[in-house]
C-alpha cells in the first residue's frame, strides 16, 4: 500500500485540506470572517498582490459605509440589502433602576438576506460557487 492509498496516511493531503479550509473558512481564533480573510482571498483567487487585496476590501467598505452615512440603501444582487430605517423616539426603562429614560428617535441599519443566500446557508441549493 502506498501513501498515496488512503487519504489519512499521506500528511501532505492533510496539510493542503487544513490549509484550504484556513482560507476558505473562519479561523478557530476568529469564528467570523474579516477584513483580513478577504483581503487573502482576493491575493489567493485573483493574484493581485496584497497591497492591493487590502486596499480593494478597504474601498469596498468605505462605498458602502459612505452611501449608507448618506442614507441611501445598499442593493448587492443574490447576496442583500442594507437598509436605512428610521425608529420612532419610544419610552426605555433602566433595567438596574427601573428608572424610565426616554429613547430618542435615530436611524438604524437593517440588513435583509437575499433569497439566493438564504437558500445556500440553509444547505437548499449549490453552494458558494453561486456567488463568484
Amino acid at each position: 500500500m502506498t501513501a498515496h492509498d488512503t487519504r489519512d496516511e499521506d500528511p501532505l493531503d492533510d496539510q493542503a485540506l487544513i490549509a484550504a479550509a484556513r482560507v476558505l473558512l473562519p479561523t478557530l481564533e476568529t469564528p467570523t470572517l474579516t477584513k483580513a480573510e478577504l483581503a487573502e482571498l482576493l491575493f489567493d483567487k485573483l493574484g493581485l498582490n496584497k497591497r492591493e487585496s487590502k486596499d480593494m476590501v478597504e474601498a469596498f467598505f468605505d462605498i458602502i459605509h459612505s452611501t449608507l452615512v448618506r442614507g441611501q440603501d445598499v442593493k448587492l444582487s443574490g447576496f442583500g440589502n442594507f437598509n436605512i430605517r428610521r425608529k420612532a423616539p419610544r419610552p426605555g426603562r433602566n433595567p438596574r433602576t427601573g428608572e424610565a429614560i426616554p429613547i430618542k428617535a435615530r436611524d438604524v441599519v437593517t440588513f435583509h438576506a437575499s433569497h439566493k443566500l438564504k437558500d445556500v446557508v440553509q444547505g437548499e441549493v449549490g453552494g458558494e460557487d453561486d456567488f463568484e
